[in-house]
């Protein structure tokens, strides 16, 4: 036969022990949350993160360089000339071997940091022996699609995080 157990009626004391148990839960919560929140990024932080450029008033053959993160970034429109150009050249001839394609979403859009990879000067557009970028300080000569071609820099101008959004509009970060 089972035993019934018995239950006991809660008293002051169980009462006094859930309050404050109750209270103490709130108080670290309450402790907490700022020390938590306060490690969020700033908002300020947070709208540099990413940009919308319209894209659609650049005409062919043109770059614009907008701001991102505190830094240049390159926007050109390239010609067909430039496509091919940058299409067309032997991987062997590169010093940090990128395909064309492999940088691009779009074969008319190159987007790529404008910072250059030797000491982090902003290259000239349109400038050099390949008539992509040449860094005035020490001769570092970029093609169409941003690859080193001669100089002392050692990569490729970097390409950021970006997404079509339209045909004229692109989000960078």
């Amino acid at each position: 036969m089972a035993s019934a157990a018995t239950v006991e009626a809660p008293n002051r004391r169980d009462f006094l022990f859930l309050t404050a148990g109750a209270v103490g839960a709130v108080g670290v919560a309450a402790v907490v949350w700022p020390l938590v929140d306060q490690m969020n990024p700033d908002a300020s932080t947070l709208a540099l993160a990413s940009t919308e450029v319209d894209i659609g008033a650049i005409p062919e053959g043109q770059i614009v360089t907008v701001k991102w993160r505190g830094g240049p970034v390159f926007i050109r429109h390239r010609t067909k000339k430039e496509i091919e150009d940058a299409e067309n050249v032997p991987l062997g001839e590169l010093r940090d071997p990128q395909t064309d394609q492999s940088r691009v979403k779009k074969r008319e859009w190159l987007i790529v940091i404008g910072v250059c990879t030797h000491l982090g000067c902003v290259p000239l557009g349109q400038e050099g022996k390949y008539e992509g970028w040449l860094c005035p300080c020490h001769g570092s000569i970029y093609d169409t699609s941003g690859r080193i071609r001669q100089g002392p820099a050692p990569l490729n101008l970097a390409v950021p995080e970006y997404a079509f959004l339209t045909d004229t509009r692109v989000k960078i970060g």
